[in-house]
């Protein structure tokens, strides 16, 4: 075996390891809130990572992944599915109204829905590509000035303009304060999920994914913790 293979090797491996520690986690605290792991998905998020740093994770069998802007991940994903068919692509950071289309067209699921001309875009992408992508609504949880997503006493007037447009929406997602403790927030976003009948619950990051999985999360955003921390 020469050396580049050698070192291909040691890299799976290694990634291998860090993935099975972080499922082994996810399952701990799973059992610990009595919940069954299955329903809960862990998405590797590989905004600001190259296809030689997300590649050793494919290979490793994980398939779902999160990208923060839609020209990187066109930069990237082509490629990196052109073998694997069963990778599903998150969008999980704020989205321009005019990607919307390219949005429909390149993702599987949109985590950051959170403004009715958004909704309005999503729903005219759909209608035109015959494609009809799960969402989530993402909630400033925390009510911060400088954040991304609806108020919370917005959410029922968004749920129902998404219905008008034929935006599926199956759940909330939310990003904490920084700084504060996270778990009155995650519990706060299942609440509201569970008063609007929504199934979903996008929350928990690398910090703090364990909390959120013993509060009700389906889906777990997950990069240093399976990447090792971003340069720069």
């Amino acid at each position: 075996m020469n050396d580049e293979n050698k070192d291909t090797d040691m890299a799976a491996t290694e990634t291998g390891n860090v993935l099975s520690t972080v499922h082994d986690h996810i399952a701990k605290q799973a059992k610990l809130a009595g919940r069954n792991v299955d329903d809960i998905t862990l998405i590797a998020v590989s905004k600001t990572r190259s296809a030689d740093q997300i590649s050793p994770l494919i290979d490793s069998g994980h398939r779902h992944f999160g990208e923060n802007r839609v020209q990187e991940a066109a930069e990237k994903w082509p490629t990196l599915r052109t073998s694997h068919d069963d990778i599903v692509l998150h969008m999980i950071g704020q989205l321009q109204s005019n990607k919307a289309a390219e949005a429909v067209a390149m993702f599987d699921m949109i985590h950051s829905v959170d403004r009715p001309s958004l909704i309005k875009a999503l729903g005219k992408a759909m209608a035109e590509q015959e494609r009809y992508i799960d969402c989530l609504l993402q909630v400033n949880i925390g009510d911060e000035e400088q954040k991304g997503g609806c108020a919370i006493d917005d959410i029922q007037a968004l749920l129902d303009a998404a219905d008008a447009h034929k935006v599926p929406i199956i759940g909330l997602m939310c990003i904490p304060p920084a700084g504060q403790e996270a778990a009155p927030h995650f519990a706060l976003l299942d609440k509201l999920a569970s008063e609007k009948g929504l199934a979903e619950r996008s929350m928990g990051m690398s910090s703090d994914y364990g909390v959120a999985v013993t509060l009700g999360a389906t889906y777990i955003r997950v990069g240093s913790a399976l990447f090792g921390p971003r340069e720069g």
